[in-house]
C-alpha cells in the first residue's frame, strides 16, 4: 500500500478535492512544486496553473486549475487555497483563448486607461488554462 496524505483544494466559491493522494504538484512561486507524503512544513504562494493530484489506486492524476492562492504543508494535510480553482474537465478552451486575446489587445493598446497589472494577471491567468487544457489533451 502506497504513502498517502490529505490533500484539500478550495476556492471562495467551493471545495474543489478532499481525499488522499500519493502526490501533488502544483505551480509555486519559485517553480514547479512536488509534495509527497512527510513532506516538511511549507506555506507559499501559488502561481496559475495545474495541480496535479496523483490518487492512489489509479494511473491517470486528476487536473484543478487554480489562478493562483496560497498552499500550506503541514504533516498529514497538504491545502490548497485557491482565488479560482476549475476541474480540469470543466475548462473551457473557447473562454480562455477569448481571455487571452482582449488580455493581449488591452496590453498592446498604449492610448487606453487599463490597469496593466490587471490586464497582465489576466493574461498569465488565460495561458495557464490553455496550458492545463493542453496537458488534459495530451493524456487522452
Amino acid at each position: 500500500m502506497a504513502m498517502t496524505v490529505h490533500v484539500d483544494v478550495v476556492s471562495a466559491e467551493e471545495q474543489i478535492f478532499s481525499g488522499l493522494v500519493e502526490f501533488v504538484a502544483l505551480p509555486g512561486e519559485a517553480g514547479e512544486l512536488g509534495i509527497l507524503p512527510g513532506h516538511m512544513p511549507l506555506m507559499t504562494r501559488i502561481k496559475p496553473g495545474a495541480v496535479r493530484l496523483k490518487l492512489p489506486q489509479q494511473n491517470e492524476e486528476q487536473l484543478i486549475f487554480v489562478a493562483g492562492g496560497i498552499l500550506e504543508v503541514q504533516p498529514g494535510l497538504v491545502t490548497v487555497l485557491a482565488d479560482t480553482a476549475i476541474r480540469g474537465s470543466d475548462l473551457d478552451e473557447a473562454k480562455a483563448l477569448e481571455s487571452k486575446r482582449m488580455a493581449e489587445e488591452a496590453l498592446q493598446n498604449q492610448s487606453s486607461k487599463i490597469d496593466y497589472a490587471k490586464a497582465q494577471a489576466e493574461l498569465a491567468e488565460a495561458i495557464a488554462q490553455i496550458s492545463a487544457i493542453n496537458k488534459l489533451r495530451k493524456r487522452s
